[in-house]
């Protein structure tokens, strides 16, 4: 499950999913972040919900990454586990993303 959310200045997109950040959920987080006409300015994922990613989950925040302009704009991952924030270390993406 994935919700989306754009703040009222439509400069941020908030994705909020729930369970597992895997293979299952990524046609519905890509389908998500490109039906927003342009990237905004400001992307975040919010794994408050999140108990679990996986190899592919790393790669959806890759792409969300590439498809916001790389390091032209933020993307900021909050709320993120113990367990989350281990895994995103060891991947080496608290250099490119913002880690909360």
């Amino acid at each position: 499950m994935l919700t989306v959310e754009a703040s009222p200045d439509g400069t941020t997109l908030t994705f909020k999913p729930v369970g597992r950040f895997d293979g299952k959920i990524y046609q519905e987080f890509q389908d998500a972040y490109q039906r927003s006409a342009e990237p905004t300015s400001h992307y975040m994922v919010d794994f408050g919900r999140i108990d679990y990613i996986d190899s592919s989950g790393l790669g959806m925040l890759l792409k969300l990454r590439e498809r916001a302009g790389g390091s032209k704009t933020r993307v900021h991952l909050a709320n993120c586990s113990s367990e989350i924030k281990k895994i995103l270390r060891i991947a080496n993406f608290h250099s490119l993303f913002t880690v909360a």
